[in-house]
């Protein structure tokens, strides 16, 4: 076979998704404050589009707010008042740190343990990489 066949072969076995550009969009946080409690009204909604358990990114944003944080429904319930602009920064920084592929950039990763060490795999381009452990 020619190298050009052998690419396009190649191709055809690669998912759609790692062809598609621009598809993921940074979800936007919807925060009301009531009291001396923030609440995150599309919690769910945000950890189910970026492919990520609720408890993981609650832990992060807990910690990174230095919080306590709960789970009541679709929503999430933090200590404290803090801005939509803080919690929006901290989301971003969530998502370049957790999710986003550090080799092809893409937004297409899942979380798998292996040995007790958490990985980030890439669904797109297959890379794996370790990522940090929460604090405690």
């Amino acid at each position: 076979m020619s190298y050009d066949e052998l690419l396009k072969r190649a191709r055809k076995q690669l998912p759609e998704k790692v062809f598609e550009e621009d598809r993921f969009k940074i979800p936007k946080v919807q925060a009301v404050i009531e009291g001396n409690k923030t609440i995150v009204t599309n919690f769910k909604q945000i950890a189910t589009l970026i492919n990520r358990e609720e408890n993981h990114l609650l832990k992060y944003l807990a910690g990174e707010l230095a919080t306590s944080a709960a789970i009541e429904g679709s929503r999430a319930v933090f200590a404290g008042k803090h801005s939509r602009y803080n919690l929006q920064k901290l989301l971003e920084k969530y998502l370049e740190e957790y999710v986003r592929c550090g080799e092809c950039h893409k937004y297409d990763t899942h979380f798998e343990t292996i040995s007790r060490i958490l990985y980030k795999r890439c669904e797109a381009c297959g890379a794996t990489t370790a990522v940090k452990p929460l604090r405690k």
